[in-house]
């Protein structure tokens, strides 16, 4: 039986097990059953994500380990809709407020850091569940980081660019050299164009070619699942969740990390909005209307990503509890 849904998170329903009955990790796997089980929830902002992993986690009696690449940041908690300690309902989180801003942590660096985790929480159950939305991340975690090519002088090229000219013709250039990483590509972050751009200009061949590269072995079987909704439902999610975002201080928290606004981990949808506004640049109305309208396509941009991923099952929060825990039946 599917948890009740009875409190809401920022407009989004919260999955509570104090009135269901989720029995705990008695599965039926063989007796000297040796595998180890990466249960992955990703998919788009405002989906649910955060409700089923722990609802999951507390089926499996297991571990959650994030994968959103915002979250990491203790000084970023409203903008990133981070669960609050009574939405974790005890169940230990990992790489949720363990970073800094001022020590940004790239995807290899997860990739890594995470691998270790994982592996210290597989000694204590079967399980671990992954949830997040930074499909680059995941990707890192579960195929590993290709080894690319990387040169100074032509990165600094490149961001001279733009610095004089604007994201606008960075986002034109790698359109024009690689339209296909181009659609899946976070548009609003620099630092991944200039970085793809730098490798197309030092390989003379496309990026989204070159990151396939061979998959890394792991120890423990992944299971991707990516959490769907109807377009317009997730759309209305999403403006529900930056109106609760700003009753419950986004303002004040984008306010107070004004001074870092050069921080490449502050370039990220409901605190650069803000950021214009208190340079003067717009009005608070227009910035709210900016962070809905920026995370709507930010939303479309991770689906386009997630669709890339072979053998994934797609389904509302509801139906993938149903599908996971009918996959793992307990006795």
């Amino acid at each position: 039986m599917f948890p009740i849904l009875e409190v809401e998170r920022c407009g989004l329903p919260k999955f509570s097990s104090s009135n269901s009955n989720i029995p705990h990790n008695t599965l039926s796997l063989p007796e000297n059953n040796t595998i180890k089980h990466l249960i992955v929830i990703a998919g788009p902002t405002a989906s649910g994500k955060t409700g089923l992993s722990v609802s999951l986690a507390k089926y499996f009696n297991c571990s959650v380990v994030s994968a959103d690449s915002r979250q990491f940041y203790k000084e970023m908690r409203i903008g990133t809709a981070k669960p609050s300690a009574e939405e974790m309902q005890n169940i230990p989180h990992f790489f949720v407020d363990t970073h800094s801003i001022r020590a940004p942590l790239s995807a290899g660096q997860f990739a890594g850091e995470a691998q270790e985790v994982i592996s210290e929480l597989f000694t204590q159950s079967d399980f671990v569940v992954l949830v997040g939305g930074s499909g680059l991340f995941i990707k890192a975690l579960i195929e590993g980081i290709d080894d690319l090519p990387g040169d100074e002088e032509v990165r600094q090229k490149w961001n001279d660019l733009f610095r004089t000219k604007g994201i606008e013709v960075i986002q034109q250039e790698l359109a024009r050299k690689d339209p296909e990483y181009a659609k899946i590509v976070d548009q609003s972050n620099p630092v991944r164009l200039i970085r793809a751009l730098e490798i197309i200009e030092l390989t003379g061949q496309k990026y989204s070619v070159l990151r396939r590269g061979k998959k890394k072995v792991n120890t423990f079987q992944t299971h991707y699942f990516i959490v769907n909704h109807e377009r317009e439902k997730l759309y209305r999610h999403i403006n529900q969740r930056v109106d609760c975002m700003i009753q419950q201080g986004l303002e004040e928290e984008a306010r107070d990390l004004f001074r870092h606004r050069d921080n490449q981990a502050l370039n990220t949808v409901g605190y650069k909005e803000l950021f214009d506004f208190f340079s003067g640049e717009t009005s608070k109305e227009e910035a709210i209307a900016q962070i809905k309208q920026n995370t709507r396509r930010y939303a479309k941009r991770q689906i386009t990503w997630f669709k890339s991923i072979a053998g994934a099952i797609w389904g509302t929060p509801e139906d993938l509890f149903q599908r996971i825990t009918q996959k793992f039946k307990v006795i």
